[in-house]
């Protein structure tokens, strides 16, 4: 049999494989992610141990008997403290939830993959309410970017504790959810895959909000096979071959990789990529400017308008003695939308809409390729001492994704390389909203590229 915390460094489809040849269990496996959860710091808010031990010895009979319930049977995975779990609290990350009823029932996705044989090993930390890309987090700790030597990275948020527990090896799937870029922002700066699909192809039941006209839960993991397998659970249908690869069309905006915010490391890493892409026979196409460019500048000029919608939903709680309790960073995000006149909104959706039919257009037949992020993992510490220089640092990591979540876009973050300290610089890969398929196997590719 092979060890169990082996087993921890591999991605779900591989456990599902071993599970299926009998060379690992999910009891043990089970086990063995339990204890390094339980010797982690700041990355659970809440360890399910009943739950998953009832869920892995159900999965071993079941492989026993040949019977699995899907390919990712007795895997464990990770939540974040977004989703319902039934009988668990959902803090939101936040101190004012600490004592909230627990959830009656599971949330919708939390329920298609429990009936699909996955193992919940827990619920992990976040950003406060999900507001922010940094993923500092006062109430609950901060989960450490285990990528980093020497003085303690940012894990990049909202789902921190997603990516860290990927990441440091802990479970092969989390679950996050991502408004602005908290999928693919923490996946790029923790090497990892991370996928935002378009809005509504997984259920939100269950889930609590930030901005409901941009949320879309995704997952963090360590491989495109586990995020297709893991898509075809959420969504079903049938088996479909890869297209080859040159019949595939990538483009580079070149005013956006030629942004003086993008660091060298980023921007050479992406490069490199693309070459490899050429290489094997896609289509890369360099265009001095597309939709995305527009969409940049659309929010350099009026800002996030899912901004007036996180507002509106935690108005009550800023209105009220209980803001005294809130992270400040997070306080003081949301208060910047009260000044927002409510009628501007419809102004702004109008012209997002009119941006997201163009870019559906420009890439009708194509796929934009993007830094995820513009920079590597900052400092920790620095931000912690520094409002300002958090808020500045806030809003540059969550640039680039953000601008895909104005237009809609579903977007797979894959690791790209390292930059000269070792820490992982991402790519994005964006699609027109609905395009999901074409995407995910146009990454499957890329990725394959990536490891050659």
């Amino acid at each position: 049999m092979m060890e169990s915390a082996q087993a921890l460094a591999m991605d779900a489809v591989g456990l599902g494989e071993a599970y299926a040849a009998g060379t690992l269990d999910p009891v043990a496996v089970f086990e063995a992610a339990l204890g390094c959860a339980q010797s982690s710091s700041s990355v659970f808010i809440t360890l399910t141990m009943a739950r998953g031990r009832a869920e892995a010895l159900a999965s071993r009979e079941r492989w026993r008997a040949g019977q699995p319930r899907s390919p990712l049977d007795g895997v464990p995975l990770a939540w974040k403290d977004l989703f319902d779990l039934q009988g668990e609290i959902t803090t939101c990350g936040a101190e004012l939830r600490r004592a909230a009823s627990p959830a009656t029932i599971d949330a919708v996705m939390v329920q298609r993959l429990s009936q699909a044989g996955l193992v919940s090993l827990g619920k992990v930390n976040l950003s406060e309410f999900a507001y922010s890309g940094i993923g500092l987090n006062p109430h609950f700790g901060t989960p450490a970017n285990p990528w980093a030597s020497g003085e303690v990275r940012i894990p990049g948020g909202s789902s921190s504790g997603s990516a860290v527990a990927v990441a440091a090896g802990i479970v092969p799937l989390a679950l996050g959810t991502d408004t602005a870029g908290s999928v693919r922002l923490p996946a790029a700066l923790n090497g990892l895959v991370g996928y935002r699909p378009s809005l509504g192809r997984y259920p939100a039941a269950g889930i609590f909000p930030l901005a409901a006209s941009y949320d879309a839960p995704g997952p963090l993991a360590r491989s495109l096979r586990d995020v297709q397998c893991l898509d075809h659970l959420l969504v079903g249908g049938a088996a479909r071959p890869l297209p080859a690869a040159t019949d595939l069309r990538v483009v580079l905006d070149v005013s956006v990789l030629d942004d003086a915010r993008i660091e060298p490391a980023v921007r050479a890493n992406l490069l490199a990529a693309a070459e490899r892409l050429a290489r094997a026979g896609v289509s890369v196409e360099r265009r001095a400017r597309t939709v995305f460019a527009e969409a940049l500048e659309f929010l350099a000029e009026e800002g996030w308008p899912g901004a007036v919608e996180a507002f509106a939903l935690h108005r009550d709680v800023l209105d009220g003695p209980d803001a005294a309790h809130l992270d400040p960073r997070v306080r003081q995000r949301l208060e910047r939308a009260r000044a927002l006149p409510v009628d501007h909104l419809a102004v702004l959706h109008e012209r997002r809409d009119q941006l997201r039919a163009r870019f559906a257009a420009e890439f009708a037949e194509a796929l934009l390729l993007v830094p995820t992020v513009s920079r590597v993992a900052p400092l920790l510490a620095p931000l912690e001492a520094d409002a300002d220089l958090f808020a500045a640092t806030n809003l540059e990591l969550l640039r680039l994704t953000m601008a895909g979540s104005l237009l809609g876009a579903p977007g797979v973050s894959l690791p790209s390389g390292r930059d000269a300290q070792g820490l992982p610089t991402g790519l994005l890969l964006v699609a027109p909203a609905a395009a999901d398929e074409r995407l995910l196997d146009a990454a499957t590719i890329l990725e394959a590229q990536l490891r050659v």
